[in-house]
């Protein structure tokens, strides 16, 4: 054989040796592909959580090309039986989610990414700081006493009717991983002291006064940072909500899952939903927001004011990596994932400050939020202030003095899509004043109040005299937080001016001093709110749409159920049936066509209909003071249309929607149907109008469009000389009750009609909300809406509807049976219309209309900023003082995955993070970079052996043409 071949091959077996060394350097995470998810019902009343679940091991053999073909998913069973109140948040709101994907079909399989690691606390690490000293508590499913990941478990207990302490569902094991982990999937703070809770059982079931008692013990043991990665909708649960409140005074900083019932706005859970807690969104590892992330805003504010921004923040969520039961990793996705996230990155900041006392629930929530890292194109209900930071976070805590903030520090309602939904409409005079409400954030004590009143000073240049403001806040900040509700409205002199304006708000927060010998001193913090707004005349009367928030009722305080029977997984009605949350794309539509969309939040006596061409009304619970059916009926003789969307009503069908309450043992009944169809009818009875009992469902097609009608009622009254629409639809109500399947033809769904007044309005009555509802929507009826505003706005009757095949005679009630109020009921309890009288409710007097004092402004000749997001920063930080050391960032590897070996780091001896990524990562590239010296040294050896030596020439051999040599294979010694 030549030289040269020889050479080659030589080369050969050397490269390969090189490459071997170069991608076995580090262990190989795997993954496992399974998910899970559990429920947490409570009682309205006294607060017991009972999870419910069935888990089945399924092998998945489709060809999915995003599954190795021995991965296996976990499908779970739904049992339940009681409403939906807090449950573990995991993707799905299940316990977990298990999301090891690959990214393509290939050999090489990627090292998931150690979110510890990515979010650079190794950075903090090697400087020495590890959560020594801090007392983190984990509300969960307890953990495991021999665990191998933790070292500094200082106790275990356990609150539930189990006599064990270990983890038999592996969710606590997971959270407590993220945060405290000292080995394979690091956690973010390995060296805190680790508290574990044990609330759940192994069966899935808590009550709220294991919770209460969980927490008081936690108060006891001064813990500094706690997880819980529960939630529920009910932000009325007094007990725990006070709890909380109690909790955070005791400097306790509480991290909490926002929620996954993504992407559905208006769902966010509680406690993270509090102003006193962290609540935290999910994003991948590509900066998206988590589809199963809960959005904004919350409803607590509903129906006279407007919600807060929540979430607080957003972190990695989907495809975390965390310790599993009995060791080892997994991934899992849910914010139930994400707030362990913060929570240990919070456990990890509080040991880096040397002052510990400035570190309290609101200072670690202001430094969150100044640091966060605003993510693109992404607005403020979906990630809070942005993406966490944990350097620039560190930067902020330990030049930090106590102050106040404001969150958000300005209001510009020109900027989109962060400002969403303010940007999307600009104001004008005469409009609905538009409500931002603020979170005080006040860093200086758990007590404070706002001295004297806010200012209002506009930026004359900016014409900031077009505008007015109005306040309402807390009168006591407590615990560490208040609120500050701003109402701006367009001033008169400006009804046919178009152009921005500006101005600022000035708030001055005080707090007692610290020292108790100052003797009665405080210590205060004045903060600069910046306001712009985009301001337009007055649009015609044909363009305003009024919605009705204030005739809306949803869960909590009452069971009020959801309007498609079909959810049977999800049967509350939770979202605030607001125009920004479940409602959200109906009202994107309508600004898409123009039309400007205000929103009532008072009875009908108080506003002025000569201003609104349509007022609409959709899935109303509430019932109806007299002066409201009066006014309404002479603003629609005025020139007022009036569209209504209605609901199921059908008092069996609430009785067998009743769900029994195993703690306070009673049986819990709907206060209402999918709608109020009584009061409703009453509303509608001077125009000889009414919807039946009637519950039906099924596809049909109207006017070229595919439609669902989801459980929906009929129209059983309607005038002679209206427009009446029919379907065949199933009768959904026979089949809830009897199990029976009947169809029924001709059901009258809609009605169009013009008042005979002279200057009359129209009214139009649809039988089903769901087509505009994005809890459950099936099939939009956009254009339907579209069609019905044409006709009354500007009397433009749609020809597919008047000449539609299903048009029919308008039905005069007979053969129709009208609902009639469920007997027993406890609307009374929840309504703002209707009070109990001795057993027999009646309408309470009714309200004052909301009177706003315009606060007197201070004007200010003076230019305003030009950005106000930039402008805005903490007072007294300087991140230039507090300097990060330039350490290398190793990044994790990639390497094939041997037959048979663990999907997980194997970090020999206990070597902790940080030294771990320091020397075994700056190791490898060292031995790697000196072997490739020998492999280049040894080829210039041969080369030059092979030049000097003579060449020979060998005899030629014959040899058959079919024929070749073979060479048994050489066999590596063992």
């Amino acid at each position: 054989m030549k030289p040269f071949s020889s050479m080659t091959m030589k080369f050969a077996n050397v490269w390969f040796v090189l490459v071997v060394i170069l991608l076995c350097g580090k262990k190989h995470l795997g993954t496992r592909l399974g998910n899970s998810s559990h429920e947490a019902h409570i009682c309205p009343g006294c607060s017991r959580l009972t999870l419910k679940v069935e888990f089945t091991s399924t092998v998945v053999e489709h060809a999915d090309p995003t599954l190795h073909c021995n991965e296996t998913r976990w499908t779970q069973k739904w049992q339940s039986s009681r409403p939906l109140r807090r449950a573990s948040l995991s993707l799905g709101s299940g316990f977990w989610h298990a999301t090891g994907r690959h990214s393509s079909r290939r050999l090489l399989r990627a090292i998931p990414r150690q979110v510890a690691q990515t979010l650079q606390a190794d950075v903090l690490w090697q400087m020495g700081y590890t959560g020594a000293g801090v007392r983190v508590a984990v509300f969960d499913t307890g953990l495991s006493e021999k665990h191998p990941h933790f070292k500094n478990v200082k106790e275990r207990t356990n609150w539930t009717n189990e006599r064990t302490l270990d983890d038999g569902l592996g969710h606590g094991t997971f959270v407590a991983g993220v945060i405290a982990s000292m080995r394979e999937c690091q956690g973010f703070a390995p060296n805190a002291e680790l508290h574990i809770f044990r609330v759940f059982t192994n069966n899935q079931v808590s009550y709220t006064s294991w919770f209460l008692d969980a927490f008081n013990y936690a108060i006891l043991k001064k813990i500094d940072v706690l997880n819980l990665s529960i939630g529920g909708p009910d932000f009325m649960d007094h007990p725990f909500v006070d709890k909380v409140w109690e909790l955070t005074a005791n400097n306790v900083i509480m991290v909490s899952a926002i929620g996954n019932d993504g992407p559905l706005y208006g769902t966010l859970n509680n406690p993270a939903d509090q102003m006193d807690v962290i609540g935290v969104g999910g994003i991948d590892f590509e900066d998206n927001i988590a589809r199963f992330s809960s959005r904004g805003m919350t409803t607590w504010e509903l129906p006279g004011g407007y919600g807060r921004v929540k979430p607080d923040i957003v972190t990695y969520g989907s495809g975390v990596r965390g310790s599993g039961m009995k060791g080892g990793c997994r991934s899992l996705s849910g914010t139930s994932v994400a707030s362990p996230v913060v929570a240990g990155a919070v456990t990890l900041l509080v040991s880096t400050v040397q002052k510990r006392e400035t570190v309290n629930p609101a200072s670690m929530k202001q430094a969150l939020i100044a640091s966060a890292r605003r993510l693109p194109g992404v607005n403020m209900f979906e990630q809070g202030h942005g993406k966490l930071d944990l350097l620039r976070a560190y930067q902020i805590l330990n030049s930090y003095k106590p102050q106040a903030s404001l969150s958000p520090s300005y209001i510009d309602l020109t900027e989109c899509p962060y400002m969403w939904p303010y940007c999307s409409q600009p104001i004008y005079y005469g409009g609905m004043p538009t409500i931002v409400n603020v979170t005080i954030l006040n860093g200086m004590g758990v007590t404070g109040r706002i001295v004297d009143k806010p200012d209002w000073q506009p930026y004359l240049p900016q014409n900031g005299d077009n505008i007015e403001v109005a306040f309402s806040y807390s009168p006591v900040l407590w615990p560490w937080s208040g609120y500050l509700a701003i109402s701006i409205s367009v001033a008169k002199k400006a009804a046919s001016w178009e152009g921005i304006a500006q101005g600022h708000v000035m708030i001055t927060v005080s707090s007692p001093a610290e020292n108790e010998s100052k003797n009665g001193a405080e210590q205060t913090s004045t903060v600069k709110l910046p306001i712009k707004v985009k301001i337009i005349p007055t649009p015609p009367r044909s363009k305003r749409v009024l919605w009705d928030q204030y005739h809306n009722l949803r869960y909590p305080p009452g069971y009020f159920p959801r309007d498609n029977l079909r959810m049977k997984n999800d049967p509350l009605d939770w979202n605030g049936d607001h125009i920004h949350t479940n409602f959200r794309d109906m009202y994107q539509h309508l600004r898409s066509m123009g039309y400007f969309v205000e929103v009532l939040g008072s009875p009908f006596t108080c506003f002025d209909a000569s201003q609104y061409g349509t007022l609409l009304m959709v899935d109303s619970e509430e019932e109806y003071f007299p002066e409201e059916i009066t006014k309404l009926r002479r603003d629609v003789d005025n020139g007022l249309s009036l569209i209504v969307f209605s609901d199921w009503y059908n008092t069996s069908v609430m009785r067998k929607v009743k769900f029994y309450d195993e703690n306070t043992r009673q049986w819990w009944m709907p206060d209402t149907g999918g709608a109020n169809i009584p009061a409703l009818n009453d509303l509608l009875s001077v125009w000889n109008m009414a919807f039946s009992d009637g519950l039906y469902e099924g596809d049909f097609t109207m006017a070229s469009h595919e439609m669902n009608y989801a459980s929906g009622c009929s129209i059983a009254k309607f005038p002679e000389d209206g427009i009446v629409i029919a379907q065949t639809f199933k009768d959904q109500g026979l089949e809830v009750l009897k199990q029976e399947t009947a169809i029924i033809e001709n059901v009258p769904i809609l009605g169009l009609y013009q008042v005979p007044s002279e200057g009359g309005g129209r009214i139009v009555l649809y039988g089903d909300s769901n087509c505009l509802d994005d809890s459950h929507r099936q099939k939009d009826c956009f254009w339907l809406l579209d069609s019905l505003l044409q006709y009354t706005s500007y009397g433009v009757t749609p020809p597919s509807l008047s000449h539609s095949e299903n048009r029919q005679r308008p039905p005069s009630g007979a053969g129709y049976s009208l609902p009639e109020r469920m007997e027993g009921n406890h609307l009374h309890r929840y309504s703002k219309v209707l009070e109990a009288h001795l057993g027999d409710p009646k309408p309470r007097s009714l309200p004052a209309c909301p009177h706003l004092s315009w606060a007197k402004p201070q004007p200010l000749n003076e230019t305003a900023p030009s950005n106000l997001w930039k402008h805005q920063k903490l007072l007294s930080i300087d991140l230039d003082k507090v300097a990060l050391p330039s350490f290398r960032q190793n990044r994790p590897q990639v390497r094939p995955l041997s037959p048979g070996e663990s999907g997980a780091w194997d970090i020999p001896g206990g070597i902790m993070p940080g030294r771990y990524n320091q020397d075994v990562g700056q190791t490898i590239p060292v031995f790697a970079f000196l072997g490739a010296m020998v492999v280049l040294a040894f080829f210039v050896v041969q080369i030059n052996k092979a030049k000097s030596r003579p060449k020979r020439r060998k005899p030629r051999v014959k040899r058959p043409q079919l024929m070749q040599q073979v060479h048994p294979p050489k066999t590596p010694s063992v």
